[in-house]
C-alpha cells in the first residue's frame, strides 16, 4: 500500500534525502525525472513523496517551485537570513552585513540584523544604522539573555538561515534558543570542515516553531556568485533608497557622486545613514565593471 504526503526536506546525504512529513522523517529517493530536468532537491524544498507499507523505496515524486535559493550553502525558500554580528572582538564590518543584506533582498530573504556581546559594548548607534533603513536590528546578550525571546519569536512557521563570522557568538546565540540545536549544528558544520572546496551541505533543524539552518562560512563566499546582483539592481537592495529612485536630476545617476542625485541630497540631510550610502558605493565600485557572462 502506498500514499501521496506533503513534507519539506530537511536534508540530502548520498542520494538519500530525509523529508518531515506528517509527523514523520522519511528516507526517500529522488525519482530519475529529476536528473533529466537537471534539478537536485534542496534543504528547505516543499515536496511531494510517495511513501510504501511494504518497505519499499519512498521517493520524492515533484518539488514545488521555490521562492527563492542560495547555491552555496544549497538551500530554498529561505524567509529570513539572520546576520550575527559583535558588537566587539571581533568589530563589526558594516560592508560585510550590507552585503549580506543586499543578497537577501534580491533574493526576497527578509534580512534581520542581530548585534552580540551588547554587555561589553552599547549598541545604539549599530541598531539606529539598520532601525533607520526599514531593517530589524535586535540586541543581544547570550550571557544576560537579552534579546533572545525576540530572535525566538522571529523564527516561528519561518525557515531562518544564520550566518556570522566566526567569534561573534552565533553558537551562543543558538544554544541559548535551544541546546540541542547548537550541539547539533557545531557538530554538522566540524564535519563539513573548513576547506575551500569543501562541499556544504545545508540541513534544517526543526526549533522554536519553525527551521533554522546553519550558513558555516556564508559571509564570506564571493558576492557575485551568490546574490548574482547587477549594477542596475544594486539600489533596489537597498531598501531606505526607495522613495528617492526615479527621481534624481538625470536618468542615469549612479546614486554614487552624482550631480542632482537625491539619494545624495537624503544622505547629506541625515535621511540615508552615511555607512549605509558608503557600502552601496563600495559595492557598486566591486560590481560595475563585471559583465553578465561571467
Amino acid at each position: 500500500m502506498e500514499k501521496q504526503i506533503s513534507g519539506t526536506l530537511l536534508k540530502g546525504i548520498g542520494g538519500f534525502y530525509y523529508v518531515e512529513a506528517a509527523d514523520a522523517v522519511y528516507e526517500c529517493k529522488a525519482r530519475g525525472v529529476f536528473r533529466k530536468k537537471k534539478l537536485t532537491p534542496l534543504a528547505g524544498d516543499h515536496v511531494l513523496i510517495t511513501i510504501h507499507d511494504d518497505g519499499k523505496e519512498n521517493t520524492i515524486d515533484d518539488i514545488e517551485e521555490r521562492k527563492n535559493f542560495l547555491l552555496r550553502p544549497p538551500v530554498a525558500n529561505i524567509d529570513n537570513l539572520m546576520i550575527v554580528a559583535s558588537t566587539v572582538s571581533p568589530k563589526p564590518s558594516l560592508l560585510i552585513i550590507d552585503k549580506l543584506i543586499a543578497i537577501a533582498e534580491h533574493k526576497g530573504i527578509e534580512p534581520i540584523v542581530v548585534f552580540t556581546k551588547s554587555d561589553l559594548e552599547g549598541t545604539e548607534e549599530l541598531m539606529q544604522i539598520y532601525q533607520s533603513a526599514g531593517i530589524t536590528a535586535i540586541t543581544v546578550s547570550n550571557k544576560t539573555g537579552v534579546g533572545v525571546e525576540k530572535v525566538r519569536a522571529l523564527l516561528k512557521d519561518k525557515i531562518t538561515a544564520f550566518t556570522g563570522n566566526s567569534g561573534v557568538g552565533k553558537t551562543s546565540l543558538l544554544n541559548a534558543l535551544d541546546e540541542e540545536l547548537s550541539l547539533a549544528t557545531g557538530e554538522i558544520s566540524d564535519k563539513l570542515g573548513r576547506g575551500r572546496h569543501t562541499t556544504r551541505q545545508a540541513e534544517l533543524f526543526k526549533t522554536c516553531g519553525g527551521y533554522i539552518v546553519d550558513t558555516p562560512g556564508f559571509s564570506s563566499l564571493d558576492f557575485y556568485k551568490s546574490g548574482a546582483i547587477g549594477k542596475e539592481d544594486l539600489a533596489d537592495c537597498f531598501r531606505e533608497f526607495s522613495p528617492y529612485l526615479g527621481t534624481c536630476k538625470f536618468t542615469t545617476c549612479t546614486h554614487t557622486c552624482d550631480k542632482g542625485c537625491r539619494i545624495l541630497e537624503a544622505v547629506e540631510a541625515g535621511k540615508i545613514s552615511k555607512s549605509r550610502h558608503e557600502s552601496y558605493v563600495a559595492i557598486y565600485n566591486e560590481i560595475k565593471d563585471i559583465k553578465e557572462w561571467k
